[in-house]
């Protein structure tokens, strides 16, 4: 396994430069068929949202897969690769799967124990298998990521370690409107998944008027349905600006939707009643040169880091971890044996041809021997070398399940001149491709 995860995150990278290097849903296709192009990746996946670019991939060479990778990412953001770098992490190995489960179970996030990054893992999976960019490897991972993350937020308390982004920017927002936002209007902008789970976390703070703007206008109104609220084309946002007093922007959009001079009129409409602007989209929505206008309070991501990382139960932080290196653990000691499969399998069917020819010649050199007396021998012969095999088959599977491992495999074959990739071995230990129901978290 040559596992690679390259990528950058609210932890390491700004907004502007996360929201440039972003991938919308029709950039993603193209990207994973550049990773695929020259030989260096071999599966790939792209996980962009909110907060964090990664790329997951099968590489043959851990150099020549991290140079491909960065540079492509690197033309995404407009830097050069070293300047890029600065802000990238690179996660090999079973240090990668710990990555992934970790995302997974949603303790990378801004909000610590948030679960929508579950959805959006198994988004980028369907992708990349509909695009035929993942192949075993990034399978069992990702069935794994989604299993783990599943099981993070049934066995522990994490949910309650932060709310949502959407909550924690609404307290951001009640100072500026009020300690109580009840009887406040407010416009969702967006109707996807990020605002359906603002329209909800919006009704429990008691926020009244509630619109939803979207481009897809049965979109809006299926929302706005759901929600109690109402649903506007996108040409009368002007209007229900003036009437706002809580605009939340999260759209799928790559470019700006809301622009700077669009925010100046409604203000110059609204009788000096402040407005707070929460613009949880990346790339943002809202042109951040709103937040110059008189009355204005704009919060995008970037103001949110602090409270966000300060949402933290450590007692139910420290019991996800534990599930994480749990499930770790297994899952890495399940690989390695996967993978000096096919040289036990070669192992043992290089026995049994010696076992076969040696008895075919033993039937030759002496005809008259009974069929009870051959079966005797053929059993006997069979139960030796059976025996033999069974202390390094069993030692080397064992030996498979630490760090460097694969080495003793790699022995066996060279002392035996063992072939692990015939096709009838290969299919002999392959693992299923197809995606199971207990992926579906």
């Amino acid at each position: 396994m040559s596992l690679l995860i390259v990528g950058m995150s609210h932890r390491t990278a700004p907004v502007a430069l996360l929201e440039r290097t972003s991938f919308g849903p029709e950039d993603l296709s193209k990207a994973l068929h550049q990773l695929l192009e020259d030989g260096h990746v071999d599966e790939a996946l792209v996980l962009s949202t909110c907060n964090r670019i990664e790329i997951v991939a099968e590489v043959e060479r851990f150099h020549g897969g991290v140079n491909h990778i960065s540079a492509l990412l690197a033309r995404r953001s407009g830097l050069s690769a070293s300047e890029l770098g600065a802000h990238l992490y690179v996660h090999y190995e079973d240090v990668a799967v710990g990555h992934l489960f970790s995302v997974a179970a949603g303790l990378d996030s801004m909000v610590v124990g948030e679960s929508q990054v579950l959805g959006q893992l198994r988004s980028a999976y369907a992708l990349a298998r509909a695009e035929s960019a993942a192949g075993r490897v990034v399978h069992e991972l990702c069935q794994q990521a989604l299993r783990v993350g599943k099981r993070v937020h049934t066995d522990t308390g994490i949910d309650r370690v932060g709310a949502s982004v959407v909550a924690v920017a609404l307290d951001a927002a009640a100072p500026v409107l009020g300690a109580d936002l009840t009887g406040r209007r407010a416009v969702v902008v967006g109707a996807g998944a990020m605002g359906a789970l603002a329209g909800t976390t919006m009704r429990r703070r008691g926020l009244t008027d509630l619109v939803i703007a979207n481009r897809s206008s049965a979109n809006a109104a299926r929302l706005a349905e759901s929600l109690n609220g109402r649903a506007v084309e996108m040409a009368a946002l002007d209007a229900e600006l003036v009437a706002a007093d809580v605009v939340l922007a999260s759209t799928g959009a790559t470019g700006i939707v809301i622009a700077a001079g669009v925010i100046e009129r409604a203000m110059a409409a609204r009788d000096s009643r402040p407005l707070v602007i929460l613009d949880l989209a990346l790339p943002r929505d809202v042109d951040p040169a709103a937040a110059a206008v008189p009355g204005v309070t704009y919060i995008d991501l970037d103001h949110l880091r602090s409270e966000l990382e300060g949402s933290q139960s450590q007692h139910d932080v420290s019991a996800a971890r534990a599930i994480v290196e749990e499930e770790v653990a297994a899952f890495v000691t399940r690989q390695r044996s996967v993978a000096v499969a096919p040289t036990v399998a070669a192992l043992r069917s290089y026995a049994a041809d010696v076992v076969d020819a040696e008895l075919l010649r033993l039937a030759g050199r002496v005809p008259d021997l009974g069929p009870q007396d051959r079966a005797e021998v053929a059993q006997a012969v069979r139960r030796v070398v059976d025996k033999l095999l069974h202390a390094p088959t069993v030692r080397v599977k064992e030996l498979a399940s630490v760090p460097g491992g694969e080495a003793y495999a790699a022995v066996l074959r060279e002392l035996f001149g063992l072939d692990p990739d015939r096709r009838d071995l290969a299919e002999a230990v392959a693992l299923p491709t197809e995606i199971s129901g207990e992926g579906r978290a």
